[in-house]
């Protein structure tokens, strides 16, 4: 019998810094123009669709039987644990109550935010679902950019202040770059049996060697970004305060470091991208936007 903590497992709450962080970010950049209400509804939408499309990930990869043999968080179909049909209702559930917040939000600032939503559910479902699912060709990483990176970041501060400006740009590249190295971490920790199991993420197509320097150029990108955010207040650099944690991060994956050992770092990437946005957002504040 599949029990709470398995379920909570399945959705591999490790990840949810990637779709907490720019909510963070985007509703601190709006300063005086917050709407506490709009910062709710887009962090409950932010998290919902980060756990359904582990979920979902989880359903069709264990399907495709791609899971059979993982390190790492604990897969529902792929051990057994739960059943296939299970699991895929659960992912069904997060996206509906993902729409339903969405829906709310929508209804009180601009509808189009209804289009973006349905392309993120879609875009979620057919990362690793549907007959030709992009992450298994490479571009996982380009959605996560995209999505828990511009998408999340821009769109919190847009339904606060109704427009956007250069500085938040900068911030939701940041919130991408971060995103990406969580996600650029799992693909690397699961290469050889994604390569075994035909799965051909971005991880596999360049070679363990390129994906360590990937890994490494994600990080200091996000650090190069506060430096630029500092035109507009020195404030800004206070998010260099984890570089000595960013450099240790790179240091290990550098050197070679796998399985379990990646867990630990992805767990530190994503303590690292929590306290980036901590600092950008108090940041933001301090300089009273």
């Amino acid at each position: 019998m599949t029990t709470r903590r398995d379920w909570i497992a399945g959705a591999r709450p490790k990840t949810l810094p990637a779709a907490i962080a720019p909510v963070i970010v985007g509703t601190a950049f709006a300063g005086d123009s917050v709407v506490l209400i709009h910062a709710l509804l887009a962090l409950i939408v932010g998290v919902l669709l980060q756990v359904g499309v582990n979920y979902a990930n989880d359903y069709s990869d264990g399907v495709r039987g791609t899971d059979a043999d993982r390190v790492g968080p604990i897969r529902l179909v792929g051990s057994g644990i739960a059943t296939p049909q299970a699991v895929k209702n659960a992912a069904i559930l997060s996206f509906s109550l993902a729409s339903v917040a969405g829906l709310i939000l929508a209804s009180r600032t601009n509808w189009l935010l209804i289009l973006v939503g349905a392309f993120a559910i879609i875009s979620a479902w057919t990362y690793t679902g549907g007959p030709r699912p992009y992450g298994y060709e490479g571009f996982g990483e380009i959605s996560v950019f995209l999505f828990f990176g511009l998408v999340a970041t821009l769109g919190t501060y847009y339904v606060q202040v109704g427009s956007l400006s250069e500085e938040i740009w900068l911030a939701s590249f940041a919130m991408g770059s971060l995103a990406c190295s969580i996600l650029v971490l799992n693909n690397l920790r699961d290469r050889s049996q994604d390569e075994l199991a035909q799965k051909r993420t971005l991880a596999v197509r360049i070679g363990d060697t390129s994906t360590r320097n990937l890994y490494r150029w994600l990080m200091f990108f996000a650090l190069a970004i506060a430096v630029a955010l500092s035109f507009f207040s020195p404030l800004y650099l206070s998010a260099l305060a984890t570089l000595p944690w960013v450099a240790r991060a790179v240091r290990l994956v550098r050197d070679g470091a796998v399985g379990v050992d990646l867990i630990s770092i992805l767990v530190q990437t994503g303590r690292i991208q929590i306290a980036y946005a901590a600092a950008i957002s108090l940041a933001a504040l301090l300089v009273g936007r």
